[in-house]
C-alpha cells in the first residue's frame, strides 16, 4: 500500500506542477514576444528495500520554445519585432544585461527608451536616452533617428543604435522577471539581427494545444486521486482480514 500511495501522490504532485506551467503559458497568450515553457515527464524507479519494482513520474523543465510568433503591423514608430532569430538587449532591474523579444517600447518623461515592462533598452553605450523630438524612426538595424523638437525639413539626428544580439540558443534561460539571460555577463552585438519596424511579434503559445493539454492533465490528476482512494480501500480491507484471522 505504501508504494502504491507514494507513486500516486508523487504523480498527482507532478501533474499539478505541469498544470501550473501550462497555465502560465496560457496566461501569456497575449504577451508580445512571449516564448512558451516546455515541460516533460520522466520515469524514475522507486528505490527502497529490495529491487526497484515501480516507477514514478517527475516533471522536468525542458527549456523554452524559441520558435517565432507571428509578426503583426501596428504602424506605431516605437514598435519593433525581431525579424528572425535574436533578442533586444535591455537592462534588468539589478543593472545586469538581459534580453527580450518584446519590442513594444515607450519613452519616459525623462526621455529614457524603455520596454512596455519598464526595462531600459540598451544602445551602444548603455541605456538609450532621447531628447525631445517631433518625429522618431527606428531602422531595421536598430538605429534610432529623431527630428529634434522645433526642427523642420531634413534635419535629423541619429541618437543611438539598439543593441541586438544572437546568443547560443542552447544557453538561454528565462529568469523570474520573464527576461532571458545567458551564462555570459554580456553578449556581443550582432549585425546580422534585424528588426521589422512598426510591428510586434505575438506570443508563440498554441492556445488549442495548451487547452487540450490542460484537459489531459486534469484527467491524469483524477486518475492519481483514484489510485490513492484504491490504495486506502485495499489497506482497510487488509486490516479487516487480519482482525478476522
Amino acid at each position: 500500500m505504501d508504494k502504491m500511495m507514494y507513486v500516486a501522490m508523487s504523480g498527482a504532485r507532478q501533474v499539478m506542477l505541469k498544470q501550473a506551467s501550462n497555465s502560465h503559458n496560457l496566461a501569456n497568450l497575449n504577451t508580445n514576444g512571449f516564448k512558451a515553457d516546455i515541460d516533460s515527464f520522466k520515469a524514475l524507479p522507486v528505490y527502497g528495500p529490495g529491487q526497484p519494482g515501480r516507477v514514478y513520474g517527475e516533471n522536468l523543465r525542458s527549456g523554452v520554445d524559441l520558435s517565432p510568433g507571428q509578426l503583426i503591423s501596428t504602424g506605431v514608430p516605437l514598435d519593433v519585432a525581431l525579424d528572425g532569430d535574436g533578442f533586444i538587449a535591455v537592462q534588468d532591474i539589478d543593472g545586469t544585461e538581459a534580453y527580450t523579444r518584446n519590442g513594444s517600447m515607450r519613452v519616459t518623461e525623462q526621455g529614457l527608451l524603455v520596454t512596455s515592462s519598464g526595462d531600459p533598452v540598451l544602445g551602444e553605450g548603455g541605456p538609450i536616452t532621447l531628447s525631445p523630438y517631433n518625429n522618431l524612426h527606428i531602422g531595421s538595424d536598430g538605429t534610432v533617428t529623431i527630428r529634434p523638437l522645433g526642427q523642420t525639413g531634413g534635419e535629423l539626428a541619429v541618437i543611438d543604435r539598439i543593441k541586438l544580439v544572437k546568443p547560443d540558443q542552447g544557453e538561454i534561460k528565462r529568469n523570474e522577471r520573464g527576461l532571458f539571460t545567458t551564462p555570459n555577463d554580456e553578449e556581443p552585438a550582432d549585425a546580422s539581427v534585424t528588426l521589422a519596424t512598426e510591428s510586434l511579434e505575438t506570443s508563440n503559445v498554441n492556445s488549442v494545444e495548451a487547452l487540450v493539454t490542460m484537459i489531459e492533465l486534469s484527467r491524469q490528476y483524477e486518475t492519481q486521486v483514484k489510485m490513492m482512494t484504491t490504495a486506502k480501500e485495499n489497506d482497510v480491507s487488509a486490516a479487516q482480514l487480519l482482525k478476522i484471522s
